[in-house]
């Protein structure tokens, strides 16, 4: 059985004193595990009729893009505002001390087709949503949300209610 737990590295105190980081970047760095990751999703998804992913800057890209090979399907970048050129549609959305805001090509958005919405971890889910928000938005379906790693305890659920969010691991404690 593989532990994906053993790749994810745990960095206490970052990005501030009391914080605990899970980091995927170890996950990345080990072709065994990344592997699984993709392979994994592709297991998930293969038979649910995805017609698009839609990742979150930047690591989301990561696992979103091997994932589309694979199912031979689009991927749709979710980038931080000020990044696309052309017409777009935007969200803004709260941040712990701060608002921030990300965007799509308008025209990128499939409408009436089903689009996985994929990051690499789920926290709080206030990116999520605006990022869903804004594919709902543009016509597109979002019929699940999926990570690598998920972090219940910080409540995501409650924000993405009632989209299914699905995980390789969570996190029940800080």
């Amino acid at each position: 059985m593989f532990n994906l737990d053993d790749y994810i590295r745990k960095v206490p105190d970052f990005p501030k004193k009391g914080i605990l980081f899970y980091d995927i970047t170890s996950v990345l760095a080990s072709p065994i595990a990344f592997k699984y990751c993709i392979d994994k999703m592709t297991e998930i998804y293969k038979d649910k009729k995805i017609e698009a992913i839609a990742a979150i800057e930047a690591r989301g890209f990561l696992f979103a893009s091997p994932f589309a090979y694979n199912l031979d399907i689009p991927i749709i970048p979710i980038r931080k505002k000020g990044k696309l050129p052309g017409i777009t549609l935007s969200k803004k959305y709260d941040l712990e001390y701060a608002q921030a805001e990300i965007e799509v090509h308008s025209a990128d958005v499939p409408k009436g087709k089903r689009v996985l919405l994929t990051d690499d971890l789920i926290a709080t889910g206030g990116t999520l949503n605006a990022a869903r928000s804004i594919l709902i938005e543009g016509g597109a379906h979002v019929p699940e949300i999926f990570g690598i790693v998920g972090l219940p305890f910080l409540n995501y659920q409650k924000v993405l209610d009632p989209t299914p969010i699905t995980t390789l691991i969570e996190y029940h404690s800080e």
